[in-house]
């Protein structure tokens, strides 16, 4: 059935100047971040809080459209099949791509040191920060940092932007901006604060010591499920009558919570729903455990079985049930710290992401979630699981997961295709014979902490789980994480 649009919101308000400098203009971004700052600029937001919004390594197609279309482009919000609004977003005054080769690099720099750029914001994927997914430190052998340390004026990646900006900016005498990132990361404002002031360090202590004393890096938690765009997206949005090449579609839930630490100012973005808090902790923990952690063992244990999308996964009543399970008996008890919603509020959430996760209008993919699972899972799965072993309390999903995950591995391992930052790694992981690739797995310590590899429970469990996928299928290890309980 062709769903009824309900609702048009066209861009009413134009930025006049930038004061927002965003990296990683993907999809996410111009579907969430741009949403909010345009539902407050036509609400009468002060116009000098554009975004320029750069892409550094990828797409220079979508930076070329978007300059050719006036920065305009359309975010289609389904709330299910017969709900749809259509919102025109305009909120991105310029847009720019460095590439390898620093095309616009200049350009952008100067932007980013201008004193009218406040706030600096990111999406740039955990593997963007250039961070070791096991403990959060900066990656001083990622070729990117090596080469931002080779050519300080020449900066490649998100880190060393932020570090030559802020020397600049230290140089002329110009207040910091406040760094703010809006990735899926637990404490991403302290994540990117400490790879920000080690690669300052390695460059010029006292800079460092200056970026320790006056940036703020506030923690922030985002929440809305952008798939990417596909044939089958395009379709749906051509019955709308929405033609333009960079629409976007997504759910109509939007979430985001901020710390408010802002010494320059920000908008008052709470006028149009965003939350701002002392500490983002409890929301982003919720977030990456329950909703996260979800998506990820849903797309490991589902494209097993055949599902491309994750309404199709929540619908199968295998997966469905161990999801239900994930969530009541790990996710959730796992959220014990202070400031966590409680028991009744979390059964809440829980509830909402079955509802929300079988929207069929989104077309999530599973091979989408699936990538990159070395950098997303020390944050989705296995911090609840260090909690959960702590507290003895059960581990079997998880530890499913994590089987489900190396299956994966050693299915891509065949085609030499797996889209990860550790894949040559993974990939002599699943070289191992069978009996021996748990092992290697949970002793990689770029991945694992010791705290969480060196315990016998998780080996044990992992490797069980691993086993019956291995020997009898991914149905015979949903029957068996049923039925021991």
């Amino acid at each position: 059935m062709t769903p009824r649009l309900i609702e048009h919101q066209p861009a009413s308000v134009l930025p006049s100047a930038v004061g927002i400098v965003h990296l990683g203009l993907g999809a996410f971004h111009r579907a969430h971040q741009t949403v909010y700052l345009q539902r407050w600029l036509n609400a009468g937001g002060d116009p000098r809080w554009g975004i320029e919004a750069a892409n550094l390594r990828a797409n220079r197609g979508l930076v070329a459209r978007l300059r050719a279309a006036g920065h305009r482009y359309q975010v289609v919000e389904y709330a299910d099949d017969q709900q749809v609004t259509v919102r025109e977003i305009a909120s991105i005054a310029q847009v720019r791509y460095t590439g390898p080769e620093g095309e616009e690099l200049e350009a952008l720099l100067e932007t980013l040191v201008a004193p009218a750029t406040r706030i600096v914001t990111l999406t740039v994927t955990e593997k963007g920060y250039c961070l070791q997914p096991s403990d959060g430190a900066l990656d001083e052998r990622d070729p990117l940092i090596r080469h931002d340390l080779e050519h300080p004026d020449r900066p490649r990646s998100a880190p060393g932007l932020l570090v030559a900006a802020l020397a600049e900016r230290r140089a002329r005498g110009t207040a910091p901006f406040t760094v703010l990132s809006c990735d899926n990361l637990a404490a991403n404002g302290e994540r990117v604060r400490s790879a920000v002031t080690r690669l300052a360090a390695l460059r010029d202590p006292a800079l460092a010591g200056w970026i320790e004393a006056q940036v703020a890096f506030p923690s922030s938690m985002v929440d809305r499920i952008v798939p990417r765009v596909d044939e089958t997206t395009r379709s749906r949005l051509g019955e709308l009558g929405v033609s333009d090449p960079d629409a976007l579609a997504c759910e109509s839930f939007s979430q985001w919570v901020i710390e408010d630490r802002f010494p320059l100012g920000r908008p008052d973005w709470e006028r149009v729903g965003v939350t701002m808090v002392a500490s983002v902790a409890p929301f982003e923990e919720m977030k990456l455990r329950m909703l996260n952690g979800s998506h990820s063992l849903l797309a490991y244990l589902g494209l097993a079985l055949g599902h491309r999308t994750v309404d199709q996964a929540v619908l199968d009543p295998r997966l469905r049930r161990v999801l239900e399970r994930y969530l009541e008996e790990e996710a959730a008890p796992s959220l014990d710290a202070p400031g966590t919603p409680g028991a009744q509020e979390l059964a809440a959430y829980a509830e909402s992401l079955l509802e929300r996760f079988a929207n069929p209008s989104l077309g999530h993919r599973l091979d989408q979630i699936a990538m990159d699972g070395s950098q997303k899972l020390p944050q989705r799965w296995l911090s609840g699981l260090e909690a959960n072993l702590a507290a003895g309390r059960d581990i079997a999903v998880t530890a499913l997961g994590l089987a489900g995950w190396l299956a994966f591995i050693v299915a891509a391992s065949g085609t030499g295709e797996l889209d990860d930052p550790l894949a040559e790694l993974l990939f002599a992981v699943a070289a191992r014979p069978s009996g021996q690739r748990v092992e290697a797995l949970l002793c990689e310590r770029a991945i694992f902490h010791p705290g969480v590899a060196g315990d016998h429970r998780v080996t044990r469990a992992v490797a069980e789980a691993y086993r019956a996928i291995d020997e009898r299928g991914v149905e015979a290890a949903l029957e068996d994480a049923m039925e021991n309980r």
